[in-house]
């Protein structure tokens, strides 16, 4: 299938061939037929993307200054990777999207394969959306016309916020799409409506809806204006729909205001506030946020959990359905909005000069390609033809997060394996990956990996709660498999890992563990020996805070932040003291401590009697090192500082280690895919691996008992 991206290194807008989705839980899989270019909102996506790197850093100095303490935690070169890369991802355009329903996940009710639906899809020929995005059109509306719902939603949502009754006047400064469409629902709504702008045919067109237009560049001050036509009494409410950087339009806002009017912000402007204005008539002033209820919350929108209606009169999906009501009705009209009907391949005609573009509505207009049982969907994309042959391991890599492209894929390069397969759930950033790392194909269906009988090893990077499913599927197709950590998140979840790894018989398993592999690591280990003598152990990670709605602390998704990374330490003590774990006790800050908790210190009791604690900190500064580690024994002490220096104190011949950032991750990678090319020892042994996910899920269930907890053999 082909989509429309966007580029932020080069400016570039694009329409890429990709492997078409996959329907999933909750889902829908949806074959477009329209979709509407939001000229304000994608304009300004694709002149950032134009901007050079100066440029871009202005418009977002609350970036730069994140980029400056990268640098004073990371170092200058790894920041500067990092911000490289994020700019090479690609953005996905469009959010206006109508079609017909080809495929309907698990657990969605209330649609039909055939029906025709609105939904907040990309620019692409096949899209999946979440069930609380997608709406089902009227029989009397025209796919044409639909294709203005989801943009409507978000000049209704500023109604209502203003919530303006009949007979009220109300200002629309703006009026591009969204202005005009607001300008009309207040209309509708019984409202005087006063419209805002500097296109005369805007202004023109807004008359032909009912609608007083001002055009401050032939009638002077537009708040005289206002004052004027409301006796001097004011607008009652301004509702925003512009984008400018100027301060200007906010300050004029006030100033036409009633006393105690609304202002409603629904465009991007300049926000330098006069507090005398807003002060001396006690303004309200509120942002108003895309369609409604119900957005950027991962519950209602990815976890289809809706809001009760009696508590949540409108969301984003009832606002859907409203300007569906209108539309069909014929109190919205938009036929007239629309400027050109431009066919998906020809897209550029749109894109070329979207800066500069007085459009007010561009349609994309979709090829016919019905797909069936005997027709389906292509969801392997191939890219490449193999450049690795003889016993190197073929590899498919289901994940394409920022693990797999910072971490992963760079640390491989060099270790001549053969990468067959990438897999991403939308496509779009396994392709990307694909093209920049040489893989043969990006799928977005992860049985072509364990299906295809010339892979032999799966490396699993997906979100934390899929781990456990794939691991077992990949070892029961007999792939060796490497999953980045944890393992599992449920201890139900670790038992059925070991079933299925206990009843192989040729695959391998490998967690990604890292640290053990470091260089620093690998020093102080060859300075313990192996004398089995107990050490003492004590580690430190300055995490760093993670926002609580960020799906690593969902216990149902990430698994809290100690299953989740805190096992890197639990493997590293198990590593350095050459003993597996018999106990743990963690404590957590706080008086009634979270299960999801990320400021906890962890007890450790080894078998062979040594004894290590780990803090798991993310309260502290970012200018401190993200990881310290100190080792007592026989009088002698070696420090870790952040894989970059280690020193030893008392240690003969011991020579201190000085690197780059090394935790490892390149070694662990090379080692494996030597393991599996040439056999030997797998390099993390598994009696290991599962002591180190058993003490992680034990260390969590003793903040809840308060009491240490065994760990089973």
């Amino acid at each position: 299938m082909k989509q429309i991206i966007q580029s932020f290194k080069t400016g570039e807008t694009i329409l890429e061939e990709l492997p078409s989705p996959m329907v999933s839980k909750g889902t829908l899989l949806i074959r477009t037929t329209h979709s509407l270019v939001s000229l304000g909102t994608e304009r300004m996506l694709v002149e950032f993307g134009k901007a050079n790197i100066i440029q871009k850093a202005r418009q977002q100095p609350d970036k730069v200054k994140m980029v400056f303490d990268k640098i004073k935690a990371d170092g200058l070169l790894p920041t500067l990777e990092t911000v490289f890369n994020k700019l090479e991802q690609p953005l996905p355009l469009g959010y206006c999207n109508v079609g017909v329903v080809e495929e309907i996940g698990e657990g969605v009710s209330g649609f039909q394969v055939g029906d025709r639906v609105v939904s907040n899809g990309p620019h692409a020929e096949v899209v999946c959306v979440p069930k609380n995005l997608v709406a089902k059109i009227p029989n009397e509306v025209s796919s044409e016309e639909a294709v203005f719902t989801v943009i409507g939603s978000i000049g209704l949502q500023g109604i209502r916020l203003c919530n303006p009754t009949f007979g009220e006047t109300i200002v629309v400064t703006g009026l591009g799409l969204i202005g005009l469409l607001t300008a009309q629902m207040l209309v509708a709504n019984g409202c005087r409506v006063i419209g805002i702008d500097v296109d005369e045919a805007k202004c023109n067109l807004a008359k032909s809806f009912g609608i007083i237009s001002i055009n401050p560049i032939q009638s002077g001050d537009p708040v005289q204006t206002v004052m004027q036509l409301t006796d001097n009494i004011g607008a009652d409410g301004v509702i925003i729909t512009a984008s400018s950087k100027s301060n200007d339009i906010i300050s004029q806002a006030a100033k036409m205001s009633r006393k105690r009017g609304r202002i409603i912000l629904v465009g991007v402007i300049g926000l330098d506030l006069s507090r005398a204005d807003f002060y001396e008539k006690e303004l309200s002033f509120q942002v108003s946020c895309s369609y409604g209820p119900g957005r950027y919350d991962e519950d209602y929108e990815q976890k289809g959990i809706d809001y009760p209606l009696p508590f949540v009169r409108w969301t984003e999906k009832r606002n859907f359905e409203s300007i569906l009501f209108s539309l069909q009705t014929g109190k919205l009209k938009v036929k007239d909005l629309i400027t050109e009907r431009v066919p998906l391949e020809e897209f550029d005609k749109v894109y070329g000069d979207i800066g500069q573009s007085k459009s007010i509505a561009s349609i994309l207009v979709y090829p016919e390609r019905k797909h069936s049982s005997s027709s389906p969907h292509n969801r392997v994309l191939n890219l490449s033809q193999p450049k690795y042959e003889g016993k190197n391991a073929i590899l498919g890599i289901i994940g394409a997060g920022n693990f797999t492209k910072m971490t992963m894929l760079p640390a491989m390069k060099g270790v001549n394996a053969r990468i067959k397969y990438i897999a991403s759930s939308g496509g779009l950033t396994g392709t990307q990956l694909a093209k920049k790392h040489g893989i043969e194909n990006s799928t977005t269906d992860n049985s072509a990996i364990f299906e295809d009988a010339e892979v032999d090893t799966v490396l699993i990077t997906t979100r934390h709660n899929s781990h456990a499913k794939l691991v077992i599927e990949g070892l029961k197709k007999g792939k060796h498999v490497f999953v980045e950590k944890p393992l599992a998140i449920t201890p139900q979840e670790l038992v059925e890992v070991k079933a299925a790894f206990d009843n192989q018989r040729n695959a391998s398993l490998m967690v990604g563990f890292n640290r053990r592999f470091s260089p620093h690591i690998q020093a102080i280990k060859n300075a313990l020996g192996n004398s089995g003598t107990p050490i003492q152990l004590i580690a430190t990670m300055n995490a760093g805070f993670i926002p609580s709605n960020v799906w690593v602390h969902d216990l149902k998704v990430g698994g809290g932040r100690i299953i989740g990374e805190a096992c890197h330490y639990l493997d590293l003590a198990v590593f350095l003291t050459g003993s597996l774990i018999k106990e743990v006790c963690m404590n957590s800050m706080g008086i009634n401590p979270q299960d999801n908790t990320d400021n906890a210190s962890i007890l450790i009791k080894h078998q062979n009697g040594s004894s290590s604690v780990i803090n798991y900190f993310s309260n502290g500064s970012k200018a401190y090192s993200k990881e310290r580690l100190e080792v007592y024994w026989n009088e002698k002490t070696v420090i870790m500082d952040n894989f970059r220096t280690t020193k030893g104190f008392g240690i003969k011949n011991f020579k201190d280690v000085k690197t780059k950032l090394d935790k490892g991750h390149k070694k662990q990678f090379a080692n494996y895919l030597d393991f599996i090319k040439n056999g030997g020892n797998t390099p993390i042994p598994s009696d290991e691996i599962f002591n180190v996910s058993k003490a992680a899920l034990a260390a969590v269930n003793s903040l809840k008992s308060g009491t240490w907890q065994k760990v089973e053999e």
